[in-house]
Parts: C-alpha cells; structure tokens; sequence
C-alpha cells in the first residue's frame, strides 16, 4: 500500500523558513511523482508543486515559484518541500501526495490518487 507521512509544520512568522518531509513508501519510485497540495481555510485543496520519480523534474505553480523547492533523497524515500519568504496567505494545511504517472500542471490541477495525513503550516504577519 502507498503511505506518505508528512511532517515539519508548525508556527513562523512572515518571512521565516519551513521544511516539511514526506516520507513515502510501498510504491515504485520510478513510476510515480510525488506532489505538495495545501488547503487553506475555506478553500479547496490546490497542488502546488511536484517532482517526478523518473528523472527529478519539477514543476511548479507560479504563486510558490522562486519561494519553494522540492526535492528528494538519494535512496528516494524521503519527499522536503523547503518553504522561504513564506506569506500569511501560505498558511494552509500542507498534504503530500504520489500518483502515478509523471510531474505536470494538469496532475496538480486534477489531484493525486493517494495522500498523507497533512500538516499544519500557519504563517503570522
């Protein structure tokens, strides 16, 4: 079974740094790509980026683009989203998520097949 544990939120004030981890396993690296969703309060899930599992490209949405990066281990277990110049309009609860298939903008836009448990990020001004 695919399993994704997201961890690393918390409390930062604007302009601060967070890392979050995924840890991902029971599926084939190669196959898939990995994504970070977020959902703020009262809006719906949006994916904001991803990397695939066969050749680490990225893609990225505009709104987090020069601000975040993903990235992942060399023995492809372990998925960080390295959060920078974060906003308060970041704050949202961050979801990690694999599907199968590669990294785009139409995966993001369409939603992943599995997902972790989330973890909060909240971002005060």
């Amino acid at each position: 079974d695919v399993q994704l544990q997201a961890s690393g939120g918390g409390l930062v004030q604007a302009g601060g740094s967070l890392r979050l981890s995924c840890a991902a396993s029971g599926f084939t690296w190669d196959d898939y790509a990995i994504g970070w969703f977020r959902q703020a309060p009262g809006k719906e899930r949006e994916g904001i980026l991803c990397i695939d599992g066969s050749d680490s490209s990225t893609y990225y949405v505009e709104s987090v683009k020069g601000r975040f990066t993903i990235s992942s281990d060399k023995a492809k277990t372990t998925v960080y989203l390295q959060m920078n110049s974060l906003e308060p309009e970041d704050t949202a609860v961050y979801y990690c998520a694999a599907d199968l298939g590669w990294c785009d903008d139409e995966g993001l836009k369409d939603g992943y097949d599995h997902y972790g448990q989330g973890t909060q990020v909240t971002v005060s001004s």
